[in-house]
């Protein structure tokens, strides 16, 4: 039983000390979630405190290029919030505890 409890323990940390992804992210009382414009997560969460363009796609039926825009938010409670918008459509989130 001991060993179990150990290991649950670790694994715990493990998950805890990585990067996580999630579906949703939480500005205040606001709630931001995958495929919001990022107009609308500007008028949710205000300005990010790093925003970055770090490549380009192509869009549906190869018709155009699509910016992919990474942007930071935090530290709130030791948490950075990155947040990927590809052609303004919000596309992952990730949190990653500030080491």
């Amino acid at each position: 039983m001991k060993y179990i409890t150990s290991a649950l323990l670790c694994a715990m940390l493990t998950v805890m000390s990585t990067g996580v992804m999630a579906s949703t992210f939480r500005c205040g009382s606001q709630l931001v979630s995958l495929g919001d414009r990022s107009f609308q997560v500007l008028k949710k969460c205000g300005e990010p405190v790093a925003r970055e363009t770090v490549g380009y796609t192509v869009g549906e039926y190869n018709q155009r290029e699509l910016h992919i825009q990474e942007w930071v938010y935090g530290p709130n409670n030791g948490m950075y919030h990155y947040l990927r918008f590809e052609g303004n459509r919000l596309t992952s989130i990730e949190s990653q505890r500030d080491q």
